[in-house]
């Protein structure tokens, strides 16, 4: 090993394979002392983003609310950055309880808004987001009606038969599903058949230029053929051109969503003004 090797090992402590491991688990570390650090300090908030019906973009048909932290300096840090870090860990847990109670009382406050708000299956085993669910639920009478819980493809195919259960026992309250970032993971066709869900979003990487795109054509199409054949409303997330968006509303889906119509923002019009521009 040469001198400029050693110099690679020598911050590296025992126990780390190598410095790209060790780089990586300190991040990690950084990473969810950043998002506890928000937590204690209530530094967590939701940005919203609309869902517009397709050729309709002056209509709202839902927001999806997205959780966001600042950091110490006071910077908003977007769920990307942190979400697979702390995904398995406790402080996962509690960011989906932060997120859920936000959204409850933003439906409570405002009896027009429909909402979306992200989960992972996880959760469903902890006892404070399910107590923070039933206690949002019966808060009002339509709170149910409005709400939409976000389970990403990956998250729902950990504990498959768990998500199914859940889901059949809060439709019975007319709380409404979605597979968030459909065609990115590994969902097991038996299982998508049997769970139900309200609403498809069709994963961004077969969205973003799909104008142009042969190839994101044909598995838009067939991801969105899946959808219509179990009876789910269709999203194509990550809309980000005019013609994309002309293209997935020629092919029949059914709501757009992306920076074309919106960015998310932690201060929407109907937040301050009290009154939520959604189409239901």
């Amino acid at each position: 090993m040469g001198t400029r090797d050693k110099s690679i090992w020598a911050d590296v402590p025992a126990g780390h394979h190598d410095p790209l491991s060790y780089a990586v688990t300190k991040r990690d570390q950084s990473v969810i002392s950043m998002v506890q650090q928000a937590v204690r300090h209530k530094q967590v908030m939701l940005a919203y983003q609309p869902v517009v019906p397709a050729g309709q973009a002056t209509r709202v048909a839902f927001y999806e609310g997205l959780i966001r932290v600042l950091d110490e300096t006071g910077r908003i840090i977007p769920a990307k950055d942190f979400i697979e870090v702390i995904e398995t860990t406790e402080t996962g847990r509690v960011i989906d309880c932060l997120a859920l109670e936000k959204g409850l009382r933003a439906l409570l406050r405002h009896p027009d808004l429909r909402l979306s708000i992200n989960m992972s299956a996880r959760s469903i085993g902890y006892e404070p987001w399910m107590r923070t669910l039933r206690k949002g639920l019966k808060a009002g009478p339509t709170v149910g009606e409005r709400l939409i819980l976000e389970i990403t493809e990956s998250s729902a195919m950990i504990v498959p038969e768990l998500v199914v259960n859940f889901m059949k026992d809060l439709q019975k309250q007319e709380v409404s599903f979605a597979l968030d970032d459909f065609g990115a993971g590994f969902t097991s066709f038996r299982y998508l058949k049997q769970f139900y869900f309200d609403i498809l979003k069709i994963d961004g990487q077969f969205i973003r230029g799909i104008a142009q795109d042969p190839d994101n054509q044909v598995m838009t199409t067939a991801l969105a053929t899946i959808g219509r054949q179990f009876d789910m409303f269709t999203v194509a997330e990550s809309v980000e051109r005019a013609e994309d968006a002309a293209y997935l509303t020629a092919i029949g889906i059914d709501c757009l969503q992306g920076y074309y119509y919106g960015a998310p923002t932690v201060k929407p019009a109907w937040l301050s003004t009290s009154v939520a521009r959604v189409a239901v």
